[in-house]
C-alpha cells in the first residue's frame, strides 16, 4: 500500500514517543561545568594536533555526484591543560561540502591557534569566532567543535547526548545500498537484511527507468516488510524526479532525499507538489538560515542534518529546532566518516526528539575500524552507552601510524 505524505506525517508522532526511553535527569552545559568543578574552571586548551585520517574502503563509494574509493579524512586531538583530551573528525566532500583534506588541514592550523587558550566550556562562543573567522568550511569547524563536547563530557562524567538534552540513548538506523548495476543493489539490500537491519536506503538519481528497474528488483528480493527509502543525491531534473517517483510510488517508498539541484527550490517545489512520496532536502540545506528558506518556499516534508554540512552540533541542533518548530521531522546522516564523527552524530540524535530517522552507517563501508568504543549497531539499533564524553578512542595500532601536521 502506498504511504500518502499526509498519513505518512501523522505517524511520525507515535514513532517519536515509541522511540523514548526514560532515564536520570538530562544535565545542562552549565551545570555540567559546575559538576566538573575548579580543576575545569582553570583547564584550558593548551595544544591541538591535526591528523591526515586516511581508511580506505571496501568498494568504490558511487552516487550521483561522485565516486570515492578512500575517506580522506581529518582527525583533530584536543589538549587541556589538566590532561584531558577530545577527539574530532572532519569527513570532507568536495562536491558537497566545497572542502578537502587539505583544504581542511591548512584552515585547522589556524583554528587551533584560534582555541588555544580558551576555556572548552565556551563552546557556543568558541564556534561563533570560528565561524566569524571562516564562514564556510563546515567539516573542520564541525571537528574542533566536536572535540570540544568530548572534553566537556569528560570533565563531567557525563555522555554527550545527556550534556544536549538527553531523549533516548538508543534508535533504528538504515543501511545504504550504493549505485551499481540492479542485480547487483537487489544482492546488497538483501545483504543488509540478512544482517538484522529493517530499513534499507538506495542511492538513485540516474535514468528515471534504470532507477524503476533497480526499485523493482530490491522489492523483489526484500519484500514489503522492510522499510525502503531512496536518496537521488541531486540526480534528476524536476520532471524527471517527477516521472521516477511517480513510476516509483508502487514500491511503497518512505521518502526521497534530494530529488533536485540543492539551490532549485522551486524545482523541489514543483516536484513535491506532484508526487506522493514525501520529499526530504538535503544539500539543500547546510545551515539554519537555509532550512528556514525550505520552509518558507514550503518545498520539503523534512531534513537530512549532518554533522559535516553544518559545522557542528550545535548548529545542526539548531536545524533540528526549527524543523520542529515547522511541523518537519529530522534524519541525522553523514558522509564517510569513520565512528568518531558518526557516534557524535548518535549522541545528536539521542539529543533530539525531532530527530525521528537516522542513517548512521558510514563506517559500515569502511576497510577497517580504527575506533574503540563508541556508538554501537545490533539488529539495525544503534545504541549509545553512558561513557564520558563522546565515549570514543583511536585504536593505539592505528594512532602509532598517524603523523600529526602541527
Amino acid at each position: 500500500m502506498q504511504l500518502t505524505r499526509k498519513a505518512f506525517l501523522k505517524g511520525l508522532g507515535g514513532l517519536a514517543v515509541a522511540s523514548s526511553v526514560s532515564w536520570r535527569r538530562r544535565i545542562s552545559l552549565l551545570e555540567a561545568r559546575e559538576v566538573a568543578g575548579a580543576s575545569a574552571q582553570q583547564a584550558r586548551i593548551r595544544a591541538v594536533e591535526i591528523f591526515p585520517f586516511n581508511i580506505p574502503l571496501k568498494e568504490p563509494f558511487s552516487i550521483a555526484l561522485a565516486t570515492h574509493t578512500t575517506a580522506e579524512n581529518v582527525l583533530v586531538r584536543v589538549h587541556t591543560g589538566n590532561g584531558l583530551v577530545g577527539l574530532g573528525e572532519s569527513s570532507p566532500f568536495p562536491a558537497i561540502m566545497g572542502e578537502t583534506q587539505a583544504t581542511d588541514i591548512a584552515l585547522g592550523r589556524t583554528l587551533g591557534e584560534l582555541i588555544r587558550g580558551r576555556d572548552p566550556f565556551t563552546i557556543a562562543h568558541i564556534v561563533a569566532e570560528m565561524d566569524a573567522f571562516a564562514p564556510h568550511n563546515p567539516g573542520i569547524k564541525a571537528a574542533f567543535e566536536m572535540a570540544l563536547w568530548d572534553i566537556c563530557g569528560k570533565a563531567a562524567q557525563q555522555p554527550v547526548y545527556r550534556l544536549l538534552g538527553g531523549y533516548r540513548n538508543s534508535f533504528e538506523t538504515d543501511v545504504t545500498v550504493y549505485l551499481a548495476t540492479s542485480q547487483v543493489m537487489a544482492e546488497k539490500a538483501v545483504a543488509i537484511v540478512r544482517q538484522g537491519f529493517k530499513v534499507v536506503k538506495v542511492k538513485v538519481g540516474e535514468a528515471p527507468e534504470l532507477d524503476i528497474e533497480r526499485l523493482r528488483l530490491i522489492r523483489e528480493a526484500i519484500g514489503y516488510d522492510i522499510k525502503v527509502r531512496i536518496d537521488a543525491n541531486q540526480g534528476w531534473t524536476p520532471s524527471d524526479a517527477i516521472i521516477a517517483l511517480r513510476g516509483l510510488e508502487k514500491y511503497d517508498i518512505e521518502f526521497c532525499e534530494q530529488p533536485v539541484a540543492y539551490w532549485d527550490w522551486a524545482g523541489m517545489k514543483y516536484v513535491r507538489d506532484n508526487v506522493g512520496i514525501p520529499i526530504m532536502a538535503d544539500e539543500s540545506v547546510h545551515s539554519p538560515y537555509d532550512a528556514i528558506a525550505g520552509i518558507r518556499q514550503d518545498a520539503m516534508d523534512m531534513i537530512n542534518i549532518k554533522l559535516m554540512k553544518s559545522g557542528g552540533i550545535l548548529q545542526s541542533a539548531k536545524i533540528a529546532h526549527i524543523a520542529e518548530a515547522a511541523n518537519l521531522p529530522c534524519m541525522a546522516g553523514g558522509m564517510m566518516e569513520s565512528r568518531i564523527a558518526v557516534t557524535a552524530t548518535a549522541h545528536l540524535v539521542a539529543s533530539q526528539k525531532n530527530v525521528v530517522f537516522a542513517d548512521l552507517d558510514a563506517f559500515m563501508s569502511h576497510s577497517v575500524d580504527p575506533i574503540v568504543g563508541g556508538m554501537e549497531i545490533k539488529n539495525g539499533i544503534v545504541h549509545l552507552a553512558d561513557s564520558p564524553g563522546l565515549g570514543v578512542e583511536v585504536a593505539p595500532e592505528f594512532m602509532s601510524k598517524l603523523r600529526p601536521v602541527t
